[in-house]
């Protein structure tokens, strides 16, 4: 087990799926870890699942405290546990960090002092499911993990900060407040919001139109199942980020939507070929593996037997030939007993894959 640069103890407050994660994973570092809740069930879960110790009446002095609550009550329970541990760093983990500064700021209570031992952080890591029990000491591993310090904040308690985050595997970056919320609008809260809206246009499909639903229509709804009270209070606090994001895709919906009325018209066609291409042109901007675009690589499909160890022998086929799989997508066929696997590599293997493949007698879709 490798050293942490947390000495501990480490308290934290708030054990749902973030707060119980940092637990775990500082735990697996032999940090000493110390959870408190407002739900004593949540909590008790939370050291079932070895994430720590349940903070009862004894008085400890942790080295860091960290904030793992809900948007609406962080600011307060950050200020609480400044007063109440005079000697710790403060960090929250909320996924919004402009309001939550201001309430910290706002504080009567806290003086500069104080103030000073406070430092935001956001991990850009989550799953659907919500609570301690779907919680993951991997969960941050190679994650991004944002430090927005603010003007005050004392360089030790900063590091601190970043001693948390390298202690769970994540990837540091430092923001401000501002930019942090400004880009968690774009590139997390606007998908989770069109993606919602998307899932709810099913409400009242039928049956027999779902059954024709493959992995297009599962990928862009995936994340409408996380969690509405979390998202509620995300969205309201970041809303002057996110108008500006929505206000620009009503525009292009309503662009979209006059095309559409008359798809023969003049520059119809142009139109919808541009929004496309703005649509393709975006989604290459995206990182993928190692920070390359994910036309960087190649595609090969595979169709498999809907049987057990299938997927298994593919890849150590594959992992025999010492062709590297850059991703790995899996979708059924409506109602046939096969599958289609969809396997990215670098280009110059593909030629290679398919030969390896086929000789050992597996479907390739070319």
């Amino acid at each position: 087990m490798a050293a942490s640069h947390l000495a501990g103890p480490v308290l934290v407050i708030g054990t749902g799926l973030l707060g119980t994660s940092v637990g775990l994973g500082l735990r697996a570092k032999g940090v000493h870890v110390y959870l408190s809740d407002i739900s004593p069930t949540a909590a008790g879960v939370a050291q079932d699942i070895g994430a720590g110790v349940l903070l009862d009446n004894q008085q400890i002095a942790p080295e860091l405290v960290v904030i793992g609550a809900p948007p609406d009550v962080t600011a307060a329970l950050v200020g609480d546990a400044l007063l109440a541990y005079p000697n710790a760093t403060v960090v929250d983990i909320a996924s919004v960090k402009g309001s939550i500064l201001a309430g910290v700021l706002a504080d009567s209570r806290l003086g500069e002092a104080e103030r000073s031992r406070y430092v935001g952080t956001h991990p850009m890591a989550g799953r659907e499911k919500s609570g301690p029990a779907a919680a993951r000491g991997e969960l941050f591993t190679s994650m991004p993990w944002v430090i927005c310090a603010h003007d005050g904040a004392q360089a030790s308690r900063v590091k601190a900060a970043e001693s948390l985050a390298i202690d769970l595997g994540a990837t540091m970056h430092r923001m401000s407040v501002t930019e942090h919320d400004e880009s968690v609008a774009l590139i997390s809260h606007f998908p989770q919001a069109a993606s919602s809206m998307i899932a709810s246009r099913l409400l009242n499909a039928e049956s027999h139109q779902l059954a024709l639903a493959g992995n297009g229509l599962r990928d862009t709804t995936r994340i409408a199942a996380s969690d509405e009270k979390l998202w509620i209070q995300i969205f309201s606090h970041n809303a002057d980020a996110l108008v500006p994001i929505l206000t620009g895709m009503k525009e292009d919906l309503d662009r979209l939507i006059n095309t559409l009325r008359n798809p023969q018209g003049a520059g119809a066609l142009l139109d919808l070929s541009q929004l496309m291409a703005e649509g393709n042109a975006g989604r290459a901007r995206i990182p993928g593996k190692h920070g390359a675009p994910p036309q960087a690589f190649a595609l090969v499909t595979v169709v498999i037997d809907d049987r057990p160890g299938q997927i298994a022998q593919l890849l150590t086929e594959i992992g025999d030939a010492q062709i590297n799989i850059e991703d790995l997508r899996m979708e059924h066929s409506a109602g046939h007993q096969v599958g289609m696997v969809d396997v990215s590599v670098v280009p110059g293997r593909r030629d290679e894959l398919i030969d390896v493949l086929t000789k050992n007698g597996w479907k390739v879709a070319q």
